[in-house]
């Protein structure tokens, strides 16, 4: 039970990681420019940056599996269970 845990825990850390990858797309729109210093410092710029990330919206839909009872048959319930969807930004540019 534990190494099924473990295996369920690493699948999950690796679809998040993976999603943290996909889901975000970050272009730099400016350059950075250093202030001119002498005695007064005259402007300068910070660079800028548009970022489009990825939506995630968890839902649920029911389904049918096989769970065993107190005998240990199989008998069908319908449960509710989670579903997830990603969608990653879109590529406009």
């Amino acid at each position: 039970m534990k190494s099924t845990t473990a295996i369920i825990g690493g699948a999950a850390a690796a679809v998040v990681i993976a999603a943290g990858i996909y889901m975000i797309d970050i272009d730099q729109t400016q350059e950075t420019r250093m202030p001119d210093v002498d005695v007064s410092v005259n402007g300068g710029q910070l660079p800028e940056f548009e970022a489009e990330v990825g939506s995630v919206s968890v839902e649920q839909e029911d389904v049918t599996v096989d769970v065993p009872d107190v005998e240990v048959t199989m008998e069908e319930k319908r449960l509710t269970v989670p579903t997830l969807e990603i969608n990653p930004p879109s590529d406009d540019s």
